[in-house]
């Protein structure tokens, strides 16, 4: 329902739970969009959790803190337009990092949406480039560092190149 045809972390945490026996797969979803495309692919799959963080109301409208999965590991969690990087950062301190700390996940996919950043012209929720970096600083504590990040969506190119460089600065410091 959105501009993806393919649900890359969906894709990729399935494959690695066959091919490569990982058994807790983590994604969490950061586009201003719901993911709701993952969230349907990973719906009846007790061995991914997966969390999106979202702006509401928001097209696809999908994404209510009720849709939960078929074994409750969907986390839909939904953010006011014009609330900001202050408010995400709370979110995430008080909800999503204890989940991915209860979780313990082999693996941590990322699916990095850029388009939350203050000057993208499809949304709202005001973010900047140094949101991305706090937040990407916080995932790779997570599975004991195992993170991937995939490109979702961002549509102002400026806010783009600075939101992606905060975030890959911060993946490669990691990685060292």
């Amino acid at each position: 329902m959105g501009f993806c045809l393919l649900s890359n972390a969906a894709i990729v945490a399935r494959h690695l739970q066959q091919e490569h026996g990982l058994q807790r797969v983590a994604i969490v979803d950061f586009d201003v969009h719901h993911g709701n495309g993952t969230q349907d692919l990973l719906w009846d799959e007790g061995r991914c959790l997966f969390v999106s963080s979202h702006q509401m109301p928001l097209y696809p409208g999908t994404g209510r803190p009720e849709e939960t999965g078929a074994h409750g590991q969907v986390m839909n969690l939904p953010l006011r337009g014009g609330s900001g990087g202050r408010e995400m950062r709370g979110l995430y301190e008080r909800v999503v990092f204890p989940a991915l700390e209860a979780w313990r996940p082999d693996l941590l996919l990322i699916s990095a949406g850029f388009d939350a950043h203050a000057d993208d012209p499809l949304a709202g929720l005001e973010w900047q480039a140094e949101d991305y970096a706090w937040l990407t600083r916080h995932l790779c504590g997570f599975a004991g560092g195992r993170v991937v990040s995939t490109l979702e969506g961002g549509y102002d190119l400026d806010a783009l190149a600075s939101s992606i460089a905060a975030h890959v600065g911060v993946l490669e410091e990691r990685g060292r």
